[in-house]
């Protein structure tokens, strides 16, 4: 039997481990490229990295998004940057602090810098890669060039709440462009009526339980890349603001140094359904996808404006970041632990100078009558 020469070998070796790794998921290939130096030296094929974003975030698989993935350093890089969720503690550094001010307002110039440093804020540079998952299936995948309705830093946007409303907006290329719905056939437990949903939740739970979102920014003169979502719900409210509404809560909380006294805020991102049939309508229990947006607020719950939102933004694509996601829900729930806080403080605030001014008012008019008397 001839021996087959070492360059052979070699070969076969790389493509048996190439069609190893190719079947792995992102951890897994991560893991698997610090076992052996062949393992380490495939796993740097982008081919292999493009496959796990693919399979991870389907509108990846659009060829104006690839292109812009590997004009931003790659499918690897992409993958490092976006999987990882964003941690942000250091709200516990402002817990209890009752005399933080608010930064001096700046002009433009000296809020954005030189000339690069302002265009790498403008909103045409930010790109929204976005996908929802239910149980393990994606039933949305939408891609927002730009922030709608910012012409640069003119006009309204510039100091009116920043919103991006995703369903709003027609976006060129979407593989399911048009109105989202989820059935039985999804997954959903069949619902008889809304009254007997609202006893048992059962909707809610499933719809809690089961969802998946991921919201990724992009920076196309920065070549930064985030994953702003938490991925599983932090949170939410069923029948609000209609009997049939459930509306679900993602985000993360972001830093905002030198904007925001309490020098973080907080990513709101809703999901919002509506039941539109039940099964003792004869049909199918579906429900439709009514609402996709973010929003920024700060500690006290105000909307952040346009300018201060791209900053935000800027300073999210550089932040720390975890794949522990009891990490990631630590962070959010240090955040809520310290707004709540707040809330308490402002209002026994606001009920001690109720008071003051109630005994302020009736001494005043005991020494008014005193004097007549």
């Amino acid at each position: 039997m001839a021996v087959a020469p070492v360059e052979s070998k070699a070969s076969l070796s790389s493509d048996l481990f190439y069609d190893i790794l190719r079947r792995l998921d992102g951890p897994t290939l991560a893991s698997a490229a610090c076992a052996c130096a062949a393992f380490c030296s495939i796993s740097k094929e982008e081919k292999l990295w493009e496959n796990v974003c693919s399979s991870m975030w389907p509108s990846t698989n659009r060829e104006d998004v690839k292109s812009l993935i590997l004009s931003i350093g790659g499918f690897r890089k992409f993958y490092a940057d976006c999987f990882p969720l964003i941690v942000n503690k250091e709200v516990t550094e402002y817990q209890g602090n009752d005399y933080l001010e608010y930064p001096e307002e700046l002009t433009e110039a000296e809020y954005y810098g030189d000339v690069d440093e302002f265009e790498s804020v403008a909103p045409s540079n930010f790109v929204s890669i976005v996908d929802i998952r239910y149980k393990d299936r994606t039933i949305c995948s939408k891609v927002l060039w730009g922030i709608p309705n910012a012409n640069e830093f003119n006009g309204w946007f510039y100091n009116c709440p920043f919103r991006i409303d995703l369903l709003t907006y027609a976006t060129r290329g979407d593989d399911n462009e048009g109105e989202v719905f989820l059935s039985v056939s999804d997954g959903l437990p069949p619902i008889l009526s809304m009254e007997k949903e609202r006893k048992d939740g059962k909707l809610w739970m499933e719809l809690r339980d089961g969802l998946r979102l991921s919201w990724i920014v992009v920076n196309k003169k920065m070549k930064q890349a985030a994953n702003l979502a938490s991925w599983s719900p932090l949170g939410g409210q069923r029948h609000w603001p209609t009997d049939k509404d459930f509306l679900i809560r993602f985000g993360s909380v972001l830093s905002a140094k030198d904007i925001f006294p309490f020098q973080v805020v907080e990513c709101i991102l809703i999901m919002k359904f509506r039941v539109i049939h039940t099964e003792g309508e004869g049909v199918p229990t579906t429900l439709k996808l009514t609402e996709l947006s973010m929003q920024l607020e700060d500690m006290e719950g105000a909307h952040v404006n346009g300018r201060n939102s791209l900053l935000i933004l800027k300073e999210a694509l550089s932040c720390r970041r975890s794949k522990n996601y009891s990490e990631v829900l630590e962070s959010c729930h240090l955040y809520s632990k310290a707004q709540s806080e707040l809330k308490e403080e402002k209002m026994k605030s606001e009920s001690r100078l109720d008071r003051l001014c109630i005994v302020s008012g009736i001494a005043a008019f005991l020494t008014f009558w005193y004097c007549i008397l």
